[in-house]
């Protein structure tokens, strides 16, 4: 029996750097999950945004022109044509705005990953505590 009363507090030691250690590795894990998801999320909000706003030019463009089409076909009407399209026009814009409302709404969040792996690692952590304190 080799063992000195130093050996023991070495072994604990280890055990605490070794848990140190995991600890800092799954922290880094989960940063660079996260780092990840911001990238793809600035990704997709800016190709969102450049492809909004590519489409909305191109429909307003179409839109005035079909107007202008429109008035010159029917000449003696203008004043009810312009009227009704206004409606229209209106009304289609207020669909668009339920749409986004709606569209944000049921968006899954920012980080939604990195959160369910952070509560799994509590998780497994709290259970591992108890775990060990069960068998001192």
């Amino acid at each position: 029996m080799s063992e000195t009363p130093g050996s023991t507090g070495g072994g604990l030691l280890a055990a605490t750097r070794n848990s140190a250690a995991t600890l800092l590795a799954t922290g880094r894990t989960r940063l660079e999950l996260l780092g990840n998801e911001i990238r793809e999320e600035k990704l997709r909000a800016v190709s969102l945004l450049l492809l909004t706003q590519v489409a909305a030019f191109c429909l307003m463009l179409g839109t005035i022109l079909a107007v202008a089409l429109l008035v010159v076909l029917f000449w003696d009407d203008r004043v009810g044509l312009l009227g009704g399209l206004t409606a229209v026009f209106l009304a289609g814009s207020g669909w668009a705005y339920l749409a986004v409302k709606r569209s944000l709404r049921g968006s899954g969040g920012l980080f939604t990953a990195s959160v369910t792996e952070l509560g799994e690692d509590l998780r497994q952590l709290k259970g591992a505590a108890r775990g060990e304190s069960a068998t001192d």
